[in-house]
């Protein structure tokens, strides 16, 4: 981590900053270990955590520790911060043993992380309803406490303009039009569903682009080519990544329509933006993503053909029709996803 680039951070030394009201400190990970960097740095962060609440004599501290990357070491941890008089949450996040990326081993590594993170963790913290209930019952053995508490997100339009150079400039150099492109945000891998998404694309009639910010990863983007030629369509556009938030932001606002066919993670920050800023909002219909959008989008399965009829009946909504699902979609996180009900969500978990 780069503190640098986080606003109103403020560095201590080279371990150490703060940011906001939080103290922070930073822990090395060594990268000969690839994959299993994030194991080490969870199993390193803790132990730090529960050094400073020796050193510092921290009174019933609550160590919340997020996704279930360290399951098979928790019962030995469990016992230290429990002498400490301190507790541990977990946020079990989505279903990491279902992503396709991992192998067969590294995947029952993952599932047998998480019911090791839910068997020793004081209370669970679901950022989903359908995650919560899936703990409750597939490890119903453990009679596990859980809570459910969403990501958040905002409904503040862009700092841009319309007009504004950086956006504008964006749009040229991909070749893009203010509503006239659909868009998908996320990471290239197969469980978000991007086969699914340019396929029916290309099955339908739209004259419009599709415009792809995602990450890069060749190989996979070879694999899709030599299934769906994609290549051979103008109108799919794999337009790279965007950092800049407030361009993102601009991005969101000016497209006709979002695609989000996220499938094995709980409540997603990109659905929770989208929803905050594009109007017109098509998502795969799988619970995590009917549980957030509601009557506020509309919903597509894998079945060949459904999204490429779903993205024509869209191409000929009316303008009220579009303000009305926008208007919806606003309401929806204004309601259930904004900051400040997240935080007084947690202010009630941790008694603050």
């Amino acid at each position: 981590m780069d503190e640098r680039k986080l606003p109103e951070a403020k560095t201590i030394d080279d371990k150490h900053f703060t940011y906001y009201n939080a103290e922070c400190f930073k822990i090395a990970v060594p990268e000969k270990l690839g994959s299993a960097q994030a194991i080490y740095y969870d199993l390193a962060s803790l132990r730090e955590c529960i050094r400073q609440c020796k050193e510092r004599n921290i009174k019933n501290p609550i160590i919340y520790i997020l996704a279930c990357r360290i399951g098979p070491f928790m019962g030995y941890y469990e016992k230290q911060v429990h002498k400490l008089g301190g507790k541990i949450y977990v946020n079990p996040d989505g279903h990491e043993w279902k992503r396709a990326k991992w192998s067969a081993p590294v995947r029952q590594y993952w599932k047998t992380s998480e019911a090791g993170m839910v068997k020793h963790a004081d209370l669970l913290i679901c950022d989903s309803i359908n995650i919560e209930k899936y703990i409750q019952e597939e490890y119903a053995k453990y009679n596990p406490k859980t809570t459910f508490i969403a990501y958040g997100s905002d409904i503040y339009p862009s700092k841009l303009a319309d007009d504004d150079q950086v956006f504008v400039n964006w749009l040229n150099e991909k070749q893009l039009s203010t509503n006239d492109y659909y868009l998908v945000v996320g990471r290239f891998v197969p469980e978000n569903n991007f086969e699914t998404m340019i396929r029916e694309f290309m099955k339908s009639s739209s004259k419009k682009d599709f415009a792809i910010i995602t990450t890069q990863d060749d190989n996979f983007l070879a694999e899709l080519d030599k299934k769906l030629h994609f290549r051979e369509d103008k109108r799919i556009k794999f337009v790279g990544t965007v950092y800049n938030q407030e361009l993102l932001k601009k991005i969101r606002e000016n497209a006709y329509g979002y695609f989000h066919g996220h499938s094995v993670g709980g409540t997603n920050p990109s659905l929770l933006e989208a929803l905050g800023s594009t109007k017109l909002n098509l998502l795969l219909n799988v619970g995590f993503n009917k549980e957030v959008g509601k009557d506020a989008a509309l919903y597509w399965s894998k079945r060949n053909g459904n999204l490429a009829k779903l993205i024509d009946r869209a191409d000929k909504m009316t303008h009220s029709d579009l303000e009305e699902f926008g208007q919806k979609a606003k309401e929806r996180i204004k309601l259930a996803y904004s900051w400040q009900f997240i935080a007084d969500k947690y202010e009630d978990v941790f008694d603050i």
